[in-house]
């Protein structure tokens, strides 16, 4: 019996060895396609980033003198060898310049820095009508691609530092236009920033007070606790990867309440308005609720105004309705006292000419 058995379990073992091999060659396959797939994602990015760059020029082109800056931040974050070659050289990254075109290059003129949203994600003409706006206004304005932007490439996608020295990024690009166009008034710097990009301009005024006289914070991302309670775990795992934070948030929050805005309510010196919406479906309003409740037990003087059920959810503010002009109008009134432009918008029609071809 047993004999007659041998040859059913050779083959059972054999069959079964098969399958496992078939199984780590399948893996293997998937693992291989899935790097290939992220490889072409990244080469559609920087080609959807060349042709959004030749897009500004037709967009903004008639009002703007248009530049795409080379510049450097801290080295980067998460070097595993930092003994290799390079490893502590200053980060390079791409920043994006508009100068109005109709100002005289004699005279100081307040700066704007303005840092994009998103996790990953860039400095697009989605802004257009925001650029027009502010060359409209007399301000010059600077957008960071800091760290972690796409369209540069993977290696420069995974040197994210969300909330940590992207807002250093950001500062250094004020800095370079401080440094070199004359006509940048140094005395006169404003930073603006939506979503994640106004948790970059909180942090960036909660870090160096001294050196903007305003910021607007739209939507922000203000509690990152908060915040990876209430979104999916494929967003977790963006913060989660190795390459960026390496941990989640339960394995270790401190990280994570490093990151956030609402952890430094007590550092805030600079002039703020923060906006938020009832109904917006990226950054919760709890978030930028707790960084109100946070700001006023520190005691802190700013404005705020919290929409109700605004349409556009997240982009209320930034999309084309009348609702959302109105709004961009308050803003630039409040940005406005502050950095003194030289052609301020006294009206609707005044932004409306200006934004609008």
């Amino acid at each position: 019996m047993l004999r007659r058995m041998i040859p059913v379990l050779v083959l059972f073992f054999y069959f079964n060895i098969l399958s496992t091999c078939q199984e780590k060659q399948d893996a293997n396959l998937l693992e291989e396609l899935d790097k290939k797939f992220e490889s072409l994602n990244h080469r559609l990015d920087q080609l959807e980033k060349a042709t959004d760059d030749i897009l500004w020029y037709n967009k903004v082109g008639d009002v703007a003198n248009i530049d795409k800056v080379f510049i450097v931040g801290p080295p980067a974050a998460n070097i595993k060898n930092k003994t290799a070659m390079g490893a502590n050289n200053p980060l390079k990254f791409w920043c994006y310049v508009f100068i109005p075109q109709k100002i005289d290059r004699d005279k100081k003129y307040p700066l704007i820095i303005l840092p994009h949203g998103g996790v990953h994600a860039d400095f697009t003409t989605y802004h257009t009508h925001i650029i027009r706006e502010l060359m409209g206004q007399g301000y010059i304005v600077a957008a960071p691609e800091y760290r972690g932007s796409t369209g540069y490439g993977e290696g420069f996608y995974k040197k994210i530092d969300y909330g940590g020295l992207e807002v250093e990024d950001n500062y250094a690009a004020r800095n370079w236009m401080v440094e070199n166009y004359d006509f940048v008034d140094g005395n006169r710097c404003g930073i603006m920033g939506w979503s994640h990009g106004g948790l970059i301009a909180l942090m960036d005024i909660f870090q160096h007070p001294k050196d903007y006289k305003v910021c607007f914070a739209g939507v922000p991302v203000s509690d990152l606790v908060a915040r990876m309670g209430y979104w999916g775990a494929e967003y977790q795992k963006e913060f989660a990867a190795d390459y960026h934070i390496g941990k989640t948030v339960t394995e270790d929050v401190q990280e994570y309440r490093k990151r956030s805005p609402v952890n430094y309510a007590d550092k805030l010196e600079t002039p703020l308005l923060i906006h938020t919406n009832t109904n917006d479906d990226d950054v919760n309003v709890l978030e930028v609720e707790n960084l109100i409740k946070a700001l006023k037990a520190a005691g802190k003087e700013f404005e705020y105004e919290i929409f109700k059920d605004a349409p556009g959810g997240h982009s209320f503010d930034r999309i084309d309705t009348k609702l959302a002009k109105e709004t961009r109008m308050k803003i630039y009134q409040f940005v406005g006292k502050h950095l003194n432009p030289p052609f301020p918008f006294k009206s609707i029609k005044e932004l409306e000419k200006a934004g609008y071809k």
